[in-house]
């Protein structure tokens, strides 16, 4: 795409998920705050098992609240199987093909209502299951989660393995990432600054930002350096603990976070989101919404708790939610505006692809959170039980990090025709795989389609007709090639291609490639002896522009996504 959960307790069973992150500052202004629906009373199923039928032993019952009135459609199953039914108006359910004198759990679930249970052998008298309503506030002075001493999201790793996954995923690192933070504060890596931004003056604009000053030293632009008295909204997707108190969403300084708010995108956090903000015009945030801002948040008092994930029958302080496998859990933190310039698109470019299709798409937790190899998420010590894995996502959330992930995300096909002295080289890119343009959100990002054909010694051969990649290439300046990326031009100072992304910027070219569709580019070369060549083409991820990566002193090696090497005789 054209491109930043967990809690336990003994015995509880939550399935974990993550926000994906991106620095979003800029001015809050009022505006509508319409709430994406996310419960629905036909969860996605568990585990499959044999289907009930009227064969065997049943259990029949009762679905009440708290009032003892009848609950209907509640969704009824026995615990961690696909054996489940719907109650009905007065709240009866009965469930099939069991095993007389088996003892089971049964749960019942229902929108607005905490997963009840009861313990039931079949064929026995009937159950009653009460549902309990959760509370339906927000409370900003909660204290985050603690476990058997262990603080935030530690507290998950006693029992759930997705905490070793999580520990490991950029969600984890978003407020510590030295990406992040020098390109925040304007310093390399060793903390060295550039000096703050210049300005001049005219009568008829005012104030106006001025390049930098080649005679002093530059490690790369910084947020801090264009805007130093204030914080941006940055905080709202990388520091989302500091930036959901009140007051705070374009007040908080990444560099002050303490405690929890260094785990970044946490588990508790993610698990106590109920609700996402869009604007049901465009199905995207609204631009003055970035983050936390566009979040509904289930903080309790201290008597009370709750959990939001994607299974209806875990029996302790949880609910099911919806929202958890659909991609608008992540648009808050993947679509940013600045200056009425969209910048992070990710969710937007999926909602546009033929991905967004209910019925034959994908979502962004499809190929985000794949399925894992084990059928547990909580360990089986400690309580847990056995599950479809096909229902069970891993929580390292493959990004643009991932080698693996980049290298499934296009193909690359090449064929080579040779004619006498011309050597022509057709080359077709084709987005199979990602359900948004590549590469996407970040505009630092790109992807550098490399072509070059070598003679018998490994010497370059001269390209007749074709394009060569721009001085911004760096490394692989003024070689055979093409480029997909998304070019930012400064309007002030015209530095392009420009990660300044917070500054008033424009759109002066955007190459990337949207899901499922092809880029096709041809190169010629004159090569008049009679010996054999190789061509090699290959396409390279790089996280950040060469000049940036240079003057930050980031280690971030490039990516093979794709290589075809043809040799001709």
């Amino acid at each position: 795409m054209k491109r930043s959960l967990f809690l336990i307790l003994a015995g509880c069973e939550l399935v974990l998920l993550a926000v994906l992150i991106s620095c979003e500052p800029g001015t809050p202004m009022p505006s509508p705050t319409p709430v994406l629906p996310t419960h629905t009373s036909s969860p996605v199923p568990l585990v499959p098992s044999p289907s009930a039928t009227p064969e065997g032993a049943t259990i029949r019952g009762t679905v009440i609240n708290a009032n003892s009135e009848p609950v209907p459609g509640a969704t009824v199953r026995i615990q961690a199987t696909e054996n489940k039914t719907l109650s009905a108006s007065n709240g009866s359910f009965t469930l099939f093909g069991l095993r007389a004198e088996e003892t089971v759990v049964v749960t019942a679930w229902f929108a607005g209502y905490y997963v009840g249970w009861a313990e039931a052998v079949p064929g026995s008298a009937p159950v009653t299951i009460t549902l309990k309503p959760y509370y339906t506030t927000d409370n900003p002075d909660y204290t985050w989660f603690s476990h058997e001493g262990a603080q935030g999201s530690l507290s998950c790793s006693h029992c759930m393995p997705s905490y070793n996954e999580w520990i490991h995923d950029a969600h984890s690192q978003s407020v510590v990432n030295p990406r992040f933070l020098t390109m925040y504060n304007g310093t390399d890596i060793h903390g060295n600054q550039s000096p703050l931004t210049r300005y001049g003056f005219s009568r008829e604009y005012g104030r106006f930002p001025l390049r930098p000053d080649p005679n002093q030293p530059y490690y790369g632009p910084g947020y801090k350096l264009d805007f130093p008295e204030t914080a941006g909204n940055c905080a709202t997707c990388h520091v989302p603990a500091m930036t959901a108190r009140p007051g705070l969403a374009y007040a908080a300084d990444p560099n002050l976070a303490d405690g929890i708010e260094l785990e970044g995108v946490f588990c508790e956090f993610c698990h106590k989101i109920g609700e996402v903000t869009l604007n049901p015009e465009t199905g995207l945030p609204y631009p003055n919404m970035p983050g936390v801002l566009s979040l509904r948040l289930y903080r309790p008092d201290p008597e009370q708790q709750l959990f939001f994930g994607n299974f209806d029958d875990v029996t302790r302080r949880v609910s099911y939610n919806s929202l958890y496998e659909q991609s608008q859990y992540c648009a808050p933190c993947h679509f940013g505006v600045f200056w009425d310039t969209i910048v992070y698109n990710s969710f937007g470019e999926w909602l546009a692809s033929p991905y967004s299709d209910s019925q034959t798409g994908k979502t962004c937790q499809n190929c985000h959170m794949p399925t894992v190899d084990y059928d547990y998420f909580v360990y089986p010590e400690k309580g847990g039980l056995i599950r479809d894995r096909s229902r069970i996502f891993s929580h390292r959330m493959p990004g643009a990090s991932d080698e693996k992930l980049l290298q499934n995300t296009a193909d690359l096909d090449v064929t080579v025709k040779r004619d006498g002295g011309l050597i022509t080289v057709s080359v077709s890119v084709f987005n199979a795989n990602a359900g948004h343009d590549i590469p996407t959100d970040s505009p630092l990002r790109q992807i550098l389609l490399s072509v070059k054909a070598l003679d018998k010694d490994g010497k370059p051969i001269p390209l007749k007709t074709g394009l060569l990649l721009p001085d911004w290439t760096g490394d692989y300046n003024n070689t055979p090639g093409i480029y997909f990326a998304k070019i930012l031009e400064e309007l002030w100072t015209e530095v392009s291609p420009s990660g300044s992304y917070w500054m008033q910027t424009r759109i002066i070219e955007d190459t990337r490639l949207p899901a499922l569709e092809t880029r096709n580019t041809e190169f010629v070369f004159e090569y008049t002896e009679d010996s054999i060549v190789t061509i090699d083409v290959s396409l390279i991820f790089r996280r950040a522009f060469f000049d940036i990566m240079q003057q930050k002193g980031w280690n971030t090696p490039d990516i093979l996504m794709e290589q075809k090497i043809i040799e001709l005789p």
